[in-house]
């Protein structure tokens, strides 16, 4: 990845909520079962932001993949990374009624399993906008503090 990356602080205590799931359904066109961000945690307007995925054993997905040993799957991780980073563009000003699409997908590694019961942290820091309409992300995911997904996210808002 090109750019530095700083972990989100952590604190004893609870982090505050920037944008509730009510919120985020405002500003997302997602919904069940493809709406994968629950809350955002950390907002700074066209430069980052944090979002919080709880995995779920309910979630539709874990049926088939993979009965016996249920793995999110990755597409999965990267689609809700691209969702926290869909919120950062949308918000921004000039993007009001656009569509925040997927561009391309450079760098993603997998480092390790989400299973059902883990909490995702997503980061997504902007790394360029042009024109304000194509943009370039650094996303990471983590959980309990250790990486599990990185990679950059290429962006394209859409009238």
């Amino acid at each position: 990845m090109t750019a530095a990356f700083s972990a989100p602080e952590t604190s004893s205590k609870p982090a505050e909520v920037v944008y509730t799931a009510e919120q985020i359904q405002e500003i997302l066109p997602h919904r069940y079962p493809f709406l994968l961000v629950d809350r955002i945690t950390e907002f700074v307007p066209g430069q980052r932001a944090v979002g919080l995925k709880n995995v779920s054993f309910n979630e539709q997905f874990f049926q088939g993949h993979f009965p016996g040993r249920p793995i999110m799957p990755g597409v999965l991780i990267v689609e809700a990374m691209a969702q926290v980073g869909g919120i950062i563009l949308t918000q921004m000003p000039g993007a009001e009624g656009r569509l925040a699409l997927f561009a391309g997908i450079d760098g993603v590694r997998f480092r390790r399993p989400v299973v059902p019961g883990d909490r995702l942290i997503m980061t997504v820091e902007v790394l360029t906008i042009r024109r304000q309409r194509i943009g370039k992300m650094a996303a990471r995911a983590e959980v309990d503090g250790k990486l599990v997904t990185e990679g950059e996210l290429m962006f394209s808002l859409v009238d």
